[in-house]
């Protein structure tokens, strides 16, 4: 058994910028439909949501990286951040596998002004 981690922060408002410039592109390229619901469902604090769920994205790249041939083989909408029931965030991957990967476990938190979160991977090997 092998553990990897990754963990990202960032300034919620250069997610806002980020989508007030380029909403659709932004959006469409990095965020799944899923997590755009999501996001869009808690209207005044969304931007505080699009910003955790990049940082997460970003955690996720870094704990699993050392593990892909190639950088290319993960793509921002691969990942997709979802919640249980409880309310905890959850990863799932999404028409891809990541060979080794046993499991993966993140927290996610934000502020007003920034988003942070942790990933812990998990291998079989």
């Amino acid at each position: 058994m092998k553990i990897t981690c990754g963990t990202d922060i960032i300034e919620i408002d250069r997610i806002h910028k980020l989508i007030d410039e380029n909403k659709e592109n932004f959006i469409n390229k990095i965020y799944t439909e899923n997590e755009i619901a999501y996001c869009e469902s808690k209207t005044l604090v969304k931007y505080q949501h699009y910003a955790a769920r990049f940082a997460a994205k970003e955690a996720i790249f870094k704990a699993i990286s050392n593990r892909l041939k190639n950088k290319f083989d993960i793509a921002w909408k691969d990942a997709e951040i979802i919640n249980d029931e409880n309310g905890k965030p959850e990863v799932r991957f999404l028409n891809k596998q990541i060979e080794g990967l046993d499991s993966i476990e993140i927290s996610i938190s934000h502020c007003r002004d920034y988003a942070t979160a942790n990933v812990v991977a998990i291998w079989n090997d």
